[in-house]
């Protein structure tokens, strides 16, 4: 207590040191969370910083609000009652008092600014966590023009391997590990057939190809009703017309499943005229086809 101070300011200039230190150590655990997360991160040493942060941001509040606010509840006559020469000095004291914590609050403000711009700032490493930007990879699959169409044991289908009514999982050539690059090949006919404007030439020989992919949750559309040309979903029954460019007739799918182009090679095989026209599956794209 410095000579000549009361022990109410005492008690104050106390306090501002309490919760000064308490954000200041705050701000400092913070930084070193940062610091420990970009350098590979330990799950043991971020959990004791992150207690830190948090705890001297909640004990810098707790000290503020027992040593500088007015504890209370005070009560007081209303009745006009004269003024003493005490009690006008008493108030002379707490209003000199009063301005002198206005001054430390810029300090305690700054502090609890530093210890609270720190933590966000720990907060946002861990958005890396969330893995490499995915960019437009979202948008493409392994399907590129000119990819032949293999089967599951990585042979080569040919305009000869279904008859009507056929169906078979094909992936593209060199990418049988590739899950969103699934197609589901149906023949519907044995003559071209035109699913939607704008896509004549899509389906020669009766071929058509749609992504495997459910647009609903992502379940793998694997069952075909050739009698009434309808590809259907087993999760959640999902059932979309194939003559109709795949579009949703029943179920909770709202968007058709998208079709790769195809086309005849001059040895027979299918093989695809480009990737995917539109996004697969599920997701962000929620647009009605």
């Amino acid at each position: 207590m410095s000579k000549g101070d009361s022990p109410a300011d005492a008690r104050e200039r106390a306090a501002v040191r309490g919760a000064g230190l308490a954000f200041g150590a705050s701000a400092c655990a913070s930084l070193g969370l940062a610091i420990t997360y970009w350098r590979g991160g330990q799950t043991q040493v971020e959990g004791v910083l992150l207690a830190i942060a948090l705890g001297g941001i909640g004990v810098g509040f707790v000290v503020v609000a027992r040593g500088l606010l007015p504890q209370g509840p005070y009560t007081e006559e209303r009745e006009a009652l004269p003024s003493s020469e005490a009690q006008i000095e008493a108030f002379d004291a707490d209003l000199s008092r009063g301005e002198a914590w206005l001054t430390r609050r810029g300090f305690l403000v700054r502090m609890l600014g530093l210890a609270a711009g720190a933590l966000g700032l720990a907060a946002l490493f861990p958005i890396r966590s969330l893995g490499p930007n995915p960019g437009r990879t979202l948008f493409r699959t392994a399907w590129r023009r000119g990819a032949r169409l293999v089967d599951e044991q990585g042979e080569p289908v040919s305009v000869d391997t279904l008859q009507v009514g056929g169906v078979l999982t094909v992936f593209p050539e060199g990418h049988l590990e590739r899950d969103d690059s699934q197609v589901l090949l149906v023949r519907v006919s044995d003559e071209d057939v035109v699913t939607r404007d704008g896509r004549e030439d899509w389906a020669p020989a009766g071929y058509v190809a749609y992504s495997k992919v459910c647009t609903h949750a992502g379940c793998p559309v694997g069952l075909y009703q050739q009698d009434v040309k309808r590809l259907l979903c087993p999760c959640h029954q999902s059932t979309f017309d194939v003559l109709d460019g795949a579009r949703p007739v029943f179920g909770p799918a709202t968007r058709s499943l998208p079709q790769l182009p195809l086309q005849v090679a001059e040895d027979g095989t299918l093989r695809a005229q480009s990737d995917f026209t539109e996004p697969i599956g599920p997701g962000f794209w929620n647009r009605d086809r």
